[in-house]
């Protein structure tokens, strides 16, 4: 059974700001609460190494859809089914932040995590740690602006 969450958030902040920190995957740790660390293999390739009810778990995602300022979209490659999609809308002055995972819990952790919404709620607060995370320090960590389709690069880094 597939589960699907979403949350949003506004940041202060442009959105080339944000969408630029949303592609820095290997600073996710400093704001996700399950992801101890992203390994950015190539410009489409992941590895990811989290922590899920006390369970720790591995598995790479592939970047399959990112259009700068619009969206980044991924999918798991190996192990359970992942997948997820976030946004980003320019509101006023600030950006709204949009978020959709899908994924098969696996054991029952996992299944009463997504049964009683709590990943949703972090996903939330996850979202909370990242605008935080971007408006005090003010500007992205780093940027990265190709474009990819079909997991494949279809644009120079600019």
């Amino acid at each position: 059974m597939t589960t699907t969450l979403t949350a949003e958030i506004d940041v202060d902040a442009p959105v080339d700001t944000v969408y630029n920190q949303w592609t820095q995957f290997e600073s996710f740790p400093q704001f996700l609460g399950a992801v101890k660390s992203v390994q950015q293999i190539d410009d489409v390739r992941t590895r990811w190494s989290v922590s899920i009810g006390g369970k720790e778990e591995e598995f790479y995602a592939d970047i399959v859809d990112q259009v700068p300022d619009s969206h980044v979209a991924w999918q798991s490659t190996d192990g359970a089914f992942h997948a997820g999609r976030v946004e980003f809308e320019p509101h006023g002055s600030e950006t709204r932040v949009k978020l959709r995972m899908e994924w098969e819990p696996e054991g029952l952790i996992e299944k009463v995590g997504a049964a009683l919404n709590i990943d949703e709620a972090q996903a939330k607060m996850d979202l909370e740690r990242f605008k935080k995370f971007i408006e005090e320090r003010g500007s992205e960590t780093g940027s990265w602006r190709g474009e990819v389709h079909g997991a494949q690069e279809t644009s120079p880094d600019l």
